[in-house]
């Protein structure tokens, strides 16, 4: 995606809803609902590229706050565009990693992580930056709840198969598995990027993975992934699968 030479002022206008990527981000740990006291869950979408799902998801979902991470800003400030458009009350947007998710969201804060059409990463030696790997389902059980859910959404049969095997090593329940979601019909709320695939007749691969208690809780370990070039993060959104660390 090309750099929008009116990117600042953009983001500017929706300032309301976009949380910055500081000190004062990481201040909101623990903390997120009092963005929304009435709200009762937390739901966080990782790499909302240019946020059809989130506003129109947010939309059906008024009393569930919204927390949209995105790390390409020219597609953030479009579903920002979008959800002040709808004024949208319980949706907010931030610039950040997947693996930052423990710095960001205190233990148990999250009820709800949707995944949808992250980069598959062919071949073995990129494995670990796949969103759906150990390591970052991992991730995902510091700042979930017990019963806490992620909801992953793919395109692609390989890593489909492959994260059906990871998400038990890792004490999720997986539940509501299909490998055709829209079979009979569109189902659900979907992100550009799935309707276009959809109508070439590919077929979307779904599942539910539930945080299961586990004691002891296995080991964390801090992910350290290295940044990718910017110009392979920038390519997204367009027919593109979003990179490692983020999805669209």
């Amino acid at each position: 995606m090309r750099k929008k030479p009116n990117l600042i002022p953009r983001m500017e206008r929706c300032a309301r809803i976009l949380i910055p990527t500081s000190a004062e981000e990481y201040s909101q740990r623990g903390h997120w609902r009092d963005l929304m006291p009435e709200a009762t869950a937390l739901h966080v979408e990782l790499g909302c590229g240019k946020g059809r799902f989130t506003v129109e998801t947010a939309a059906q979902n008024p009393d569930v706050l919204f927390i949209a991470v995105e790390r390409v800003p020219d597609a953030m400030v479009i579903a920002m565009e979008r959800a002040m458009e709808m004024n949208l009350k319980n949706v907010f947007f931030m610039d950040d990693d997947a693996a930052r998710l423990p710095m960001i969201f205190a233990p148990g804060e999250v009820d709800r992580i949707y995944v949808n059409f992250c980069d598959p990463w062919p071949g073995h030696r990129h494995a670990r930056r796949r969103l759906t790997s150990e390591g970052f389902l991992s991730v995902y059980r510091q700042v979930l709840k017990d019963g806490g859910q992620i909801h992953f959404k793919t395109d692609n049969r390989d890593l489909f198969e492959w994260s059906l095997f990871q998400f038990p090593k890792v004490g999720y329940e997986l539940s509501e598995v299909t490998r055709n979601l829209h079979e009979n019909g569109p189902c659900g709320v979907m992100t550009d990027y799935e309707e276009k695939f959809h109508n070439l007749g590919t077929h979307i691969n779904r599942c539910v993975g539930t945080k299961q208690h586990l004691d002891p809780e296995p080991e964390f370990h801090p992910l350290h992934i290295r940044q990718i070039p910017e110009e392979a993060a920038e390519a997204e959104n367009d027919g593109q699968e979003a990179p490692a660390e983020h999805v669209e």
